[in-house]
C-alpha cells in the first residue's frame, strides 16, 4: 500500500498536508536517502527523514473524522508511554480500530481541564499551529499579592526564556485571602506558558484549569477522567475555523428508530374497532321479562 507523501505524513500526525508540502519544497524531507518530490508515493517500508530525523510511518485505515472532549485530571500525562509509569490520558479513552487518538496540544501533569483529541492528525496540527489564532482560556488560582502594575505587565508582555509572551486578557474571578482566581486567555501553546508568566511576577500558580479552547468550553457535569463526543454542529464550526471541509450530519440510529416496521399492517380507514360486549351484572333481569313474570302472578 502506498500513499502520497503529504497525505501519509499528515495522517501520521507529523504535520498538516500544507506543512509537509512546504517541507518537501524546501528540500527538508528525504526518502531512502534521496530528496523527496511533491506528490511522491511512499510505503511503510520507506525510510523517510525530516531534517535528518527519521519519521515513524504506519499506514492505517483512514477513520471517520471525530473529535472528543476529555476532562483531564491532575496527575495524568499526555504522552502514550511514560518511563515513570505514571497514568496517561490514553488509558481512559475509547479504543480505535485501525487508528489512534491525536491530542490537540498538551496539558502538564499538574494542569487539569479541557483537552481535545481527534482521529485526524491534519486537524490536530492545524488547530495547534499559531496561525490558527485559537484562544485558550484558563482559570488560574494565584498564591501571592497581585497589584495593577503586575497585571499591566502581564498584558503588555514579559520576556521569557523562549521569547516574549503575554496574556490577551486577564479577568478577576474573585477569591479570599492569599489565594485569588483569574481567568486568562492566550493564543499560543508554549510549554507551561501560563505558569511561567505568573511566576515572572513573583507569584505562584496553585491551581490551573483549562476551561475553553476556541469556541469549545468544558461541559458542566463532565467529571475528571471522562470524555464526551463533540456534536456535529460544533465539529463543523471547528473545521471551518481552520479551512477544512465540513462533514455530513450523521443520521444512523436516530433514523432507524423512526423507520416504520415493514411487518406491521396499517389499519384501513373503514375498519371498525372490535369491542367486547359488556358483561351482564349478576342478578340482572331484562325489563321485558320482569313485566311478563309480574302479569302471570296476577
Amino acid at each position: 500500500m502506498s500513499e502520497r507523501i503529504q497525505k501519509a505524513l499528515a495522517q501520521a500526525g507529523h504535520g498538516s498536508r500544507r506543512q509537509v508540502e512546504g517541507w518537501v519544497q524546501e528540500g527538508r524531507i528525504t526518502v531512502n536517502g534521496k530528496v523527496a518530490t511533491l506528490g511522491e508515493h511512499i510505503t511503510e517500508d520507506d525510510r523517510v527523514m525530516l531534517d535528518g530525523k527519521q519519521l515513524r510511518l504506519k499506514f492505517k485505515q483512514e477513520l471517520p473524522l471525530k473529535v472528543i472532549i476529555y476532562h483531564k485530571p491532575v496527575g495524568e500525562i499526555c504522552t502514550r508511554i511514560d518511563p515513570e509509569k505514571r497514568p496517561t490520558i490514553f488509558n481512559n479513552l475509547p479504543k480505535l480500530r485501525g487508528g489512534r487518538w491525536v491530542a490537540v496540544g498538551r496539558l502538564d501533569v499538574n494542569t487539569s481541564g479541557l483537552l481535545l483529541l481527534t482521529t485526524s492528525g491534519e486537524l490536530a496540527n492545524k488547530l495547534m499551529h499559531p496561525s490558527s489564532g485559537m484562544e485558550r482560556e484558563y482559570a488560574v488560582r494565584v498564591l501571592g499579592e497581585v497589584d495593577r502594575d503586575m497585571l499591566k505587565q502581564l498584558r503588555e508582555g514579559v520576556v521569557l526564556d523562549d521569547g516574549k509572551a503575554s496574556f490577551d486578557t486577564i479577568r478577576d474571578a474573585g477569591g479570599q485571602g492569599a489565594n485569588h482566581w483569574y481567568h486568562v486567555i492566550i493564543k499560543e501553546g508554549r510549554k507551561r506558558e501560563v505558569r511561567r508568566l505568573w511566576e515572572s511576577q513573583g507569584v505562584t500558580v496553585s491551581r490551573l484549569i483549562r476551561v475553553r479552547f476556541g469556541d469549545i468550553t468544558l461541559p458542566r457535569g463532565l467529571s475528571a477522567g471522562k470524555f464526551t463526543d463533540l456534536d456535529d454542529a460544533s465539529l463543523n464550526k471547528l473545521l471551518r475555523s481552520v479551512d477544512m471541509p465540513a462533514i455530513e450530519k450523521k443520521h444512523g440510529r436516530a433514523a432507524s428508530r423512526t423507520r416504520a416496521n415493514p411487518r406491521s399492517t396499517p389499519k384501513k380507514l373503514d375498519d371498525k374497532p372490535k369491542t367486547r360486549p359488556r358483561a351482564k351484572p349478576k342478578g340482572h333481569t331484562p325489563v321485558a321479562r320482569r313485566k311478563k313474570t309480574a302479569s302471570k302472578r296476577k
